[in-house]
């Protein structure tokens, strides 16, 4: 797979050539936040942070019917993501300059929460978790949904050693009322000597103002040790349209060594949307963090922020 796989982006990236749009349409817009953030471990430093953002985006449609656009974030003063998306009756592709998740990444952990997983906020938690390989220069190509399918495929080619390299697809299914259900698998060449397989599958429904649902994912390296499994599952709550309540769990299972624990964790979570402000917040309790037996850490974070 990973060979057809390279074959075929290798000529999709030799016969991209540029576009000419006949008439393009630019907006500018911008993010701003204020996060308190208390890790759970010890902190000397100002537990608040800023985030600022300037995004551009311009679009147009080629003689040919394709629509283009191109994407550029400026964050905390220099240059962060950047895209290019082509999109037609095939479906999109686009090529992510800087940053790009997997197609697995994407679906990583769809269980229900109302601003962060369990796993996330306390300090070396997220290490443990199965996720999508980040990387620069990716391509990404979505499929149009048919009959409540759809399918994402990336591919990242590596240097001359292999590092970096990883393949990945998904499938996501909403033909059902209320469900969402998917599944992902990634090959990920990020080391030049090891390979790492993970997959991914999840299902949400929702009924009224409740959302429930679960993940489970696993990871088989071609290391000694490492192999994880990974489950989570969460229920969230609208009170209105602009006030959601979540509470979320989960568990990372490893066999790196007989002395290692679960990483077991606990969160409860809110979101309070009014126009372009979102006020939100989660508390976090995450016992064994990164399977490392005995090191508990409660975490919480609460921030605000504004779209323009």
């Amino acid at each position: 797979m990973n060979k057809l796989t390279k074959i075929g982006a290798s000529a999709l990236a030799g016969s991209l050539v540029a576009f000419s749009v006949n008439a393009a349409e630019v907006s500018v817009g911008m993010g701003a936040s204020i996060t308190y953030n208390n890790t759970g471990a010890d902190v000397t430093n100002n537990n608040f942070t800023m985030g600022d953002s300037l995004n551009f985006s311009a679009s147009g449609e080629t003689d040919g019917g394709l629509m283009i656009t191109s994407k550029m974030e400026i964050d905390g003063g220099a240059e962060d993501d950047h895209s290019i998306t082509i999109a037609g009756d095939f479906g999109t592709l686009i090529f992510d300059g800087h940053g790009a998740s997997t197609a697995m990444g994407a679906i990583d952990d769809k269980s229900p929460n109302a601003y962060e997983e369990s796993w996330d906020v306390v300090s070396g938690a997220d290490t443990a978790v199965i996720g999508g390989v980040t990387a620069d220069n990716k391509f990404i190509f979505n499929t149009n949904e048919m009959n409540g399918l759809s399918a994402s495929f990336s591919y990242a080619r590596g240097d001359a050693s292999n590092a970096n390299s990883n393949t990945s697809m998904s499938f996501t299914y909403t033909g059902v009322e209320g469900l969402t259900a998917g599944f992902g698998i990634e090959d990920d060449e990020s080391a030049a000597t090891t390979t790492v397989e993970n997959s991914v599958m999840y299902a949400t429904y929702a009924s009224g103002p409740i959302t429930v649902g679960f993940s489970m994912s696993e990871s088989d390296t071609s290391a000694a040790t490492g192999d994880k499994e990974m489950e989570s599952a969460g229920i969230t709550y609208a009170v209105n349209d602009d006030f959601s309540v979540g509470y979320n769990v989960s568990n990372i299972e490893t066999t790196q060594n007989a002395s290692d624990g679960d990483q077991e964790a606990t969160g409860y979570s809110f979101s309070y949307t009014s126009g372009g402000m979102t006020l939100a917040g989660a508390i976090n309790k995450v016992d064994n963090v990164a399977n490392a037996s005995g090191t508990n850490r409660d975490g919480a974070e609460i921030g605000v922020s504004f779209a323009f």
